[in-house]
């Protein structure tokens, strides 16, 4: 089992999109992914994949009431995420050190969508993934943020596998990745363009890898999911894997 952070240093980076996208990514290659909102503040996990309410979830667990199975739900998708509570009296008395009990799941990945910034909860993200991944946009304020990210990962001692930057439109105002990589200083694995149908999938509550597989993001998803489990060049092979499973399947279920 591997344990994937990621983190972003600024919000509206896209950080929860590319969460699930790549978790579906890596459902559809074979590989059992469960999503894990740890945004403990603002947790948006369960509202992307339509179960805003649950009655058991992450924050629970972390105030020990209840183990971290019970907080496992499955989309109809086929993806398992364990979502965080809206409700601000579950805020109190959490224990963040308890997050350790993802290590009782069973599962090829875990994807830990980490908080914005770098306070405690984006700390705790740090702590217990095996590697990071950074999410910026082609802009400054986005990558000073992130740049401030990575630093604190090599002090905690994390690998930061790569940067994944999103929403790129390909135009004079884009940062260029070649000097992107120059600034962060590590490799980019993931270059997510700016997608209308990001927005559909959201309002079908699911993944654009499922609600649209030949999209540009969802095959930009693929590509970094192909990437992370070592199967790259296969990209055609899922996308028409989803095709077989949308002919039954027309679009989300509400």
């Amino acid at each position: 089992m591997k344990t994937i952070g990621l983190l972003s240093g600024k919000g509206g980076v896209g950080k929860t999109s590319t969460a699930i996208n790549l978790a579906a990514g890596l459902n559809s290659y074979g590989k059992q992914t469960i999503i894990i909102d740890a945004n403990l503040t603002t947790p948006n996990i369960g509202i992307h994949l339509g179960s805003p309410s649950n009655s058991i979830t992450l924050h629970h667990v972390l105030q020990g009431k209840n183990s971290i199975h019970e907080a496992l739900y499955r989309h109809h998708s086929g993806l398992y995420f364990i979502p965080g509570s809206l409700a601000l009296e579950n805020m109190e008395k959490l224990k963040v050190n308890n997050l350790k009990a993802i290590k009782e799941l069973k599962t090829d990945y875990i994807i830990l969508d980490g908080a914005a910034g770098l306070g405690k909860e984006a700390l705790a993200t740090l702590e217990h993934c095996d590697e990071l991944l950074i999410v910026t946009n082609p802009e400054l304020p986005a990558m000073t943020d992130a740049l401030k990210t990575i630093r604190i990962a090599e002090e905690l001692g994390k690998e930061v596998k790569g940067i994944i930057v999103t929403r790129t439109k390909k135009d004079k105002f884009d940062i260029s990745l070649r000097n992107i990589e120059a600034m962060l200083e590590k490799p980019i694995i993931g270059v997510i363009p700016e997608d209308p149908t990001l927005r559909e999938a959201l309002a079908l509550k699911g993944s654009i890898v499922y609600t649209h597989p030949h999209s540009n993001a969802a095959r930009s998803y693929l590509r970094l999911a192909a990437a992370i489990c070592g199967q790259k060049g296969e990209e055609e092979m899922k996308l028409n894997w989803i095709d077989k499973f949308f002919k039954v399947f027309k679009r989300v279920p509400q």
